[in-house]
């Protein structure tokens, strides 16, 4: 800041996306000649920053309305001298640092504060029960990621303009939820236990809640609805609650978020959750629900549903039909049952579909060809059959940020437009978009996928990029087909542990970005394409428990690290790291993969067949002229033929006395 020590007319100053250094010693005694009203010095949440104290300038700034120091790293003890200098403060933010110790607030009420951010640092002890007397007109209090401790104040209820509460991933052990009537209330991740009453769902001011990560518990009973409600996001996973599902969830009519996940509710989805219609994020996951998914449900802006480690069970009629804006559909370790409905390809906007450990069976859909946008496609583990749709291979696996969340917006609303306003007059250029600071309410997705013969949790800009196809664990027949060389950009592909065969695509070698591939456990036969060496990325390969002959692959490269588990069980294949070597004979008698060869096998089956038309012509031909030509022959052929009639007839005349004889 010594560049602008001295302009005294400077007023707002920010600065994002930048790191804090220590200053130079030689700096520390300078007093700025300014008196700002808006500062924000904020580094970027990805880099590395450094431990560093808060600058010395501010010290000497008496009239800041926002301040903004986050993901700056600064150490030490939480800075109520702020506070105390600058008594017109309305925003401070100061997340994303390591302040440590005790919240101290000063002794004196500041009724200009509205918005409080200190998440994400490493304070601790109990929230000062004096909160709303010094801060009595907050709108926005942020103190999740720390380590406070003790129960959630009761009287944070009592300031009236409090409509954003975030105590989340402390820990937090008592709270009185009846008294906390926010629109927007986080207390996840704590250790918050017990019953929830149902006044809370008859809230007229709640519309955001997070209770998961908890250990509350007991069953959620049908509760009456004494008014309109507008509840927008309900979280209750991870927790202890039973019973069945509650049906007077239904009344939350303009409900977007609905998360049970992790719990013990048991029966079926009730028809009426049919009449969320405003749904945008279903997560039913890891309960023991059972039955049908209810035809009639199909909230039509509904783009994430998880409904996977149940026990639901019958065919996918109409449920999703008309949930055209489905991102991601999780159904897996269920019990379903019939053909994969044909409707999933009217789904264009489906990037993740999760199929696996179910009873599926039928042909795998061709309008799954369809979903432009499909990156991540699991139907193993189920009983379909049939030969592979070749126009999977037409499917691009772009990178999709949508999978990764669903984003909901609140706007905090920013007084700082009003102190420009007064401050600086009419602006000469639209700046309003920096003072204002939105929240986003995300839910974050998470998704299982096996490749590298493990399960993995995907989520962020890992999840983004992410793309692969698991068809393993099927029945399916007929060969690979050539196109699914053409998933340049796809990281893994399982078809093992089906009834494939033919060989191995040459054209695989195309696959340039793939990480782990594997045919293993079917009949494949043939021999391994050499391109394959090709491919550099390669982390896992198996074709073991095929048919496969002819040499190894050239130990070079990303196969070079491949031991004898990725090609035993296949007793004709040699070369290195197998034990049986090589002979010059087996080299040379290599057989072709049959994507390359210009016939069908060794034997040409219609030039045999002509040749056997042609040569069965010539001999008859020839014995015919010759009886024609030598009477001597001629003679002795129809001698020949008269004494075999005679030998017959008297057989068959011998034959048939004997057994007349028998009978009698």
């Amino acid at each position: 800041m010594k560049a602008f020590m001295n302009h005294s007319s400077l007023k707002f100053f920010s600065s994002e996306n930048n790191r804090l250094v220590t200053q130079s010693a030689a700096f520390d005694n300078l007093i700025p000649k300014f008196q700002l009203v808006f500062f924000r010095l904020s580094s970027s949440p990805t880099s590395e920053a450094l431990n560093v104290d808060i600058p010395d300038f501010l010290y000497y700034q008496l009239d800041l309305r926002a301040l903004d120091l986050s993901h700056n790293n600064i150490t030490g003890m939480f800075p109520s001298w702020l506070l105390k200098n600058n008594t017109r403060l309305e925003q401070l933010d100061l997340s994303d640092n390591s302040f440590v110790g005790t919240l101290q607030l000063q002794d004196h009420s500041y009724l200009n504060m509205t918005q409080l951010d200190i998440s994400t640092n490493n304070m601790n002890g109990q929230i000062p029960k004096d909160t709303c007397l010094i801060f009595p007109n907050l709108h926005t209090l942020r103190m999740a990621k720390n380590g406070f401790t003790g129960c959630v104040p009761s009287f944070l209820g009592n300031i009236s303009s409090l409509s954003f509460l975030d105590l989340s991933n402390n820990q937090l052990s008592r709270v009185q939820l009846e008294q906390l009537k926010i629109p927007i209330l986080k207390l996840s991740n704590n250790s918050l236990g017990g019953q929830i009453p149902t006044s809370v769902f008859n809230s007229s001011t709640s519309q955001f809640l997070y209770l998961n990560g908890n250990n509350f518990w007991g069953q959620i009973s049908d509760f009456p609805l004494y008014r309109w409600q507008e509840w927008n996001v309900l979280d209750l996973s991870n927790n202890q609650f039973s019973g069945m599902l509650p049906r007077s969830f239904v009344n939350f009519t303009y409900l977007r978020v609905l998360d049970l996940s992790k719990n013990h509710f048991k029966g079926p989805i009730p028809k009426d959750f049919c009449k969320l219609g405003w749904l945008h994020y279903l997560d039913l996951s890891e309960n023991n629900l059972s039955g049908y998914i209810p035809s009639c449900f199909s909230p039509a802006p509904l783009t994430h549903v998880h409904l996977s480690k149940n026990r639901l069970s019958g065919p996918l009629t109409y449920g999703f039909f008309n949930s055209s804006y489905l991102i991601t559909m999780d159904l897996r370790d269920n019990s379903f049952t019939g053909s994969i409905p044909n409707w999933i390809g009217n789904h264009s906007s489906l990037s993740v579909l999760l199929l696996r450990a179910n009873h599926f069976d039928g042909e795998l859909p061709v309008q799954l060809c369809l979903l432009e946008q499909l990156s991540i496609l699991d139907v193993s583990q189920n009983q379909l059959s049939g030969p592979l749709p070749s126009c999977l291979g037409n499917l691009t696996f772009k990178e999709s940020s949508q999978k990764t969340s669903t984003d909901l917006i609140y706007g905090t609303g920013s007084t700082m437009e009003r102190a420009y306003y007064e401050t600086m007059g009419t602006p000469l250029v639209d700046i309003m978009d920096i003072l204002a600071k939105e929240i986003w309410l995300n839910f974050t997705e998470v998704i299982e996928f096996r490749t590298k013969n493990m399960y993995y949790s995907y989520k962020g800009k890992i999840l983004s990029y992410m793309s692969g196809i698991d068809l393993s664990n099927n029945s399916f027949i007929g060969a690979i087909p050539p196109e699914f060389g053409n998933l340049s950009e796809i990281l893994s592909l399982n078809l093992s542990h089906n009834n494939l065969t033919g060989s191995v695509p040459a054209t695989f070698s195309n696959l340039k970005h793939i990480e782990s591939l594997d045919l293993s456990y079917n009949n494949l036969n043939g021999a391994i394409p050499p391109q394959l060496i090709e491919i550099t990325t390669l982390e896992v390969f198996s074709v073991a428990h095929n048919n496969l002959s002819g040499r190894t692959p050239e130990r070079k490269y990303q196969f070079g690290t491949f031991d004898e588990n990725c090609y035993k069980g296949n007793p004709f294949l040699c070369g290195p790291p197998l034990r049986n070597n090589c002979s010059e004979e087996a080299v040379l008698s290599q057989p072709v993969p049959n994507d390359e060869q210009g016939d069908d096998g060794f034997i040409d089956m219609e030039f045999f067949y002509i040749s056997f038309g042609v040569c069965y012509i010539v001999v008859v031909m020839t014995i015919a002229a010759v009886l024609y030509i030598n009477p001597y022959w001629r003679r002795r052929w129809l001698y020949f033929i008269e004494d075999c009639i005679d030998t017959c007839y008297y057989f068959v005349v011998a034959s048939f006395r004997k057994f007349s004889n028998f009978i009698r």
